[in-house]
């Protein structure tokens, strides 16, 4: 019996016309598919208004009632997709994170997955319906809804493919599929056929947006393959599966950039044990992902710690920065969101040498400064200013011959 997860996103159900299109989709999709489960986010800049409508209330509203407030988009959603293939004649069933039993744990606004039951959808399943769920959202064991961030209809499909042990999970989005570098940047971008989760885990934590970084973690953990596709037409996009399904591996497989940080920098910090396990631990107490790290060398018994994070937490960075000001007796902290992260990721790059030296030297003959470097086996990341950001995308493209 064959089952499968799709997951369309606010671009695909974003009016009317669009929420038809996608349930003659699921239906034709049914006709070969045994079961089909599909997640919804919400219709398109719902998120976005709603956040704004609440920003209009308070600068800081609690992020419970944020909560509260989002999971509705979602659900609007669900509902009206449901009726849609219930018109087609299609029996379907929508369904809210907590009628599924996404359980999550009590970090509101971005919380993480801990189990998902889905007992019920199995059943309706059986009743050869299929099951539109609320994607992005979840609940605690206490019984408060919870929302996993931004892209979290990603996480949602993903786990329910995990949990239902689906063939694999289909992700329509307004694009083709994953691509050399973002094509609105990067005219020459073409799409990438085949990718392994660590490469797409690699993109998505340093740009790109088609696929949220949690959802590929999950495909990861639990072997998901994952199918990246456009919403508006029937061809193949791009599969993300285990690096050993893919024969042939390119050295550099994309080139992506990120405008969504912001550099911060702790100056004059006393060179001394315990300096940054204080610093760090108090930002993941406050929920706060930090990306990039870069520590001075030591002049004076003294140090500068610069790290980037989000820009969206810089204020929740600040009173913690300032604290540590003033309880080390640092001299100042300073913010910078003028900047722009830009990586090369390729599977292949662990096994050919010169890769970093080619893009330093790219950069350099560009006249772009890099202010901080973060490496893994896969990737390369730098930081360079915002304004030279889409230069840096398009003179790596075409140096490495995506």
């Amino acid at each position: 019996m064959s089952l499968v997860v799709q997951k369309f996103g606010g671009s695909s159900v974003a009016d009317v016309d669009k929420i038809k299109n996608v349930a003659r989709r699921v239906v034709d999709a049914k006709k070969h598919i045994d079961h089909v489960v599909v997640v919804v986010s919400a219709l398109g800049d719902t998120t976005d208004d709603l956040a704004e409508l609440a920003a209009q209330i308070s600068r800081t509203p609690p992020e419970r009632e944020m909560d509260m407030l989002l999971s509705t988009g979602e659900q609007i959603s669900m509902a009206l997709l449901a009726m849609a293939l219930n018109e087609l004649g299609q029996d379907a069933i929508s369904m809210t994170g907590q009628q599924v039993e996404i359980l999550t744990d009590k970090g509101h606004t971005r919380a993480k997955i801990r189990h998902v039951g889905a007992d019920r959808v199995v059943q309706e399943l059986r009743k050869g319906r299929v099951v539109v769920v609320a994607g992005f959202q979840g609940v605690t064991n206490e019984g408060e809804i919870t929302t996993l961030g931004r892209g979290g209809s990603d996480t949602t499909a993903v786990a329910l493919a995990a949990a239902l042990h689906a063939d694999y999970c289909e992700i329509f989005t307004d694009v083709d599929g994953i691509y050399t570098a973002d094509p609105r940047a990067v005219p020459d971008a073409h799409k990438i056929d085949m990718i392994s989760y660590m490469e797409m885990l690699e993109m998505a934590a340093t740009g790109a947006k088609v696929l949220m970084a949690r959802s590929v973690e999950y495909a990861r953990n639990y072997e998901v393959p994952l199918h990246v596709r456009s919403s508006f037409h029937s061809g193949v996009g791009t599969w993300v599966k285990s690096e050993d399904d893919i024969m042939e591996k390119a050295i550099v497989s994309a080139v992506t950039h990120d405008f969504s940080e912001a550099k911060v920098t702790i100056i004059g910090v006393p060179d001394e044990p315990g300096v940054a396990a204080n610093l760090f631990g108090s930002l993941a107490e406050a929920n706060i992902n930090v990306d990039m790290i870069i520590q001075n060398v030591s002049e004076r018994a003294r140090t500068d710690i610069s790290f980037t994070v989000n820009k969206d937490d810089v204020d929740k960075v600040r009173p913690i920065a300032d604290n540590l000001v003033s309880s080390l007796g640092a001299e100042g902290s300073n913010y910078n969101d003028d900047i722009a992260k830009i990586s090369l990721i390729g599977a292949g790059m662990r096994t050919h040498p010169g890769i970093a030296a080619g893009m330093f030297k790219t950069l350099a003959d560009n006249g772009i400064n890099i202010e901080m470097i973060s490496t893994s086996p896969i990737k390369i990341s730098c930081v360079v200013r915002r304004e030279d950001g889409e230069n840096a995308v398009n003179m790596l493209h075409e140096y490495f011959s995506l």
